[in-house]
């Protein structure tokens, strides 16, 4: 599967030729599309989410293909889970903490209704680094870029020559969190839906967004600190209001910082009394290490011939930093040696963090500095993976001195909604960590077709 398809290929040449070729398309854009953006409540932290007026355009065909990739590793995924039940929870390196949050039974089957599988894009294919199964961002963010991007002057005039389709996140988020909370036996025609995470946090425009959409669908929506939730009469309750369904934003590690004042949440999902999404037990299929189940060599008879292509070609060889004898291309090798003699092709990662936190990229890194990030991924939880060759692709950028068009990696995360891909998430970035939270920018999707078809 290649990155990047002639028809895409052709549709981003054009786009940028309407903004060379037309002064007034490029200076409406530098005095209006920042103001627009904010406009749009898409900040993060504070920050303008996207200072890049292009989309990501793909292919119906392209779509297509990452979606059936998507669908075999996400399918890898929930088998292992399913086959390997407790040995899961060592192999990935689960807490004794965590080990009782995923004991909790949330009603319904899926251990992560909710996903995103993230990927970069590289000279030959797309690479999924990691499977974010806890609370992925961006499908609200994603959904109102793309409002913004279709009133843009430019987007008119492209749509000229290419007929976009937009994807459909917000409403497979609420169509999710609704089905399981059928699942789990919820009642109430139109239940209550309450968006839990800290109030500091810097998705908080996020959680509002998501509010506003679920309202404007007719189910009642609040956004809120899991600090501020009582617990009384096996009602989970904010002011007053009493809660049937839990869209947590809120990360176990951060829940488990804090748990003892987040005791309300607790015990409302050990009664059941809510319905949460994603439970806890999403845990284990959400760290790092769940890619090195995925491409060990000794589970490889677990899954289909079609899975095990998709994992081969897709997924990096990916192993739990430790002492001890592994396999790499089918051959036996001792893992820490091989590690710190092979540097230029490695990357170090915390087993269970965000946002590019704690990170350590073989190639930018001198020797002596491997070495210590070595000492330090052996004092912890961390994996190691191989090295994905990232393509850079042109887009536009508004800055300080108007536009301008930059080379960034490009990073593109598969929205999954129980197990089905429905959009997806694209991430920009000068460096070659491309997230928001380490300083990247976030532009909208579309499939493109010329008109003519």
């Amino acid at each position: 599967m290649r990155a990047m398809d002639p028809l895409t290929a052709r549709a981003i040449d054009d786009y940028h030729q309407l903004l060379r070729d037309d002064r007034g398309l490029a200076q409406e854009l530098e005095e209006r599309f920042l103001d627009r953006v904010r406009d749009a409540r898409l900040t993060f932290g504070g920050r303008v989410l996207c200072p890049f007026p292009r989309p990501n355009l793909v292919s119906p065909q392209m779509y297509e293909q990452i979606r059936g990739v998507c669908r075999g590793i996400f399918r890898a995924i929930e088998k292992v889970e399913a086959r390997l039940g407790e040995d899961l929870w060592d192999r990935v390196d689960l807490t004794p903490e965590e080990r009782e949050l995923v004991r909790i039974d949330p009603g319904y089957a899926r251990s992560s209704p909710t996903s995103r599988l993230d990927s970069f894009v590289t000279t030959k294919a797309y690479q999924f680094v990691e499977l974010n199964a806890e609370s992925p961002a961006g499908v609200a963010y994603s959904e109102v870029l793309v409002d913004l991007f279709l009133e843009l002057p430019v987007m008119r005039r492209f749509q000229e020559r290419y007929r976009l389709r937009r994807f459909h996140g917000r409403e497979a988020m609420l169509s999710t969190l609704l089905a399981c909370y059928r699942e789990a036996g919820g009642t109430a025609a139109a239940p209550l839906i309450a968006i839990v995470d800290y109030e500091d946090v810097p998705t908080r425009t996020e959680h509002h967004l998501f509010r506003d959409f679920f309202e404007s669908r007719g189910y009642p929506s609040i956004v809120c600190d899991p600090r501020h939730l009582t617990y009384e009469g096996g009602r989970l309750r904010h002011d007053g209001r009493e809660i049937d369904i839990v869209y947590k934003r809120l990360l176990v590690n951060e829940f488990l910082e804090r748990i003892g004042q987040l005791q309300a949440l607790l015990q409302a999902a050990r009664d059941r009394a809510v319905t949460m999404v994603n439970p806890f037990r999403c845990k284990p299929i959400h760290k790092k290490a769940i890619f090195a189940v995925l491409t060990d060599d000794a589970l490889q008879p677990l899954f289909t011939a079609d899975e095990q292509a998709a994992i081969a070609a897709h997924v990096p060889w990916t192993r739990r930093v430790r002492e001890g004898q592994t396999t790499r291309d089918g051959r036996e090798v001792d893992l820490v040696p091989y590690v710190r003699a092979h540097r230029d092709a490695l990357v170090l990662k915390p087993n269970d963090e965000y946002g590019g936190k704690g990170v350590h990229i073989g190639w930018e890194m001198t020797p002596a500095e491997w070495d210590g990030a070595i000492t330090e991924a052996l004092a912890s939880s961390f994996v190691v993976q191989g090295k994905v060759d990232l393509l850079r692709e042109t887009f536009p950028e508004i800055g300080p001195s108007g536009l301008r068009f930059r080379d960034l990696v490009v990073d593109l995360d598969p929205f999954v909604f129980n197990g089905e891909v429905e959009g997806f998430l694209t991430r920009l970035s000068g460096t070659s960590l491309a997230n928001v939270t380490s300083g990247g920018g976030q532009v909208p999707a579309f499939l493109v077709e010329p008109v003519s078809s």
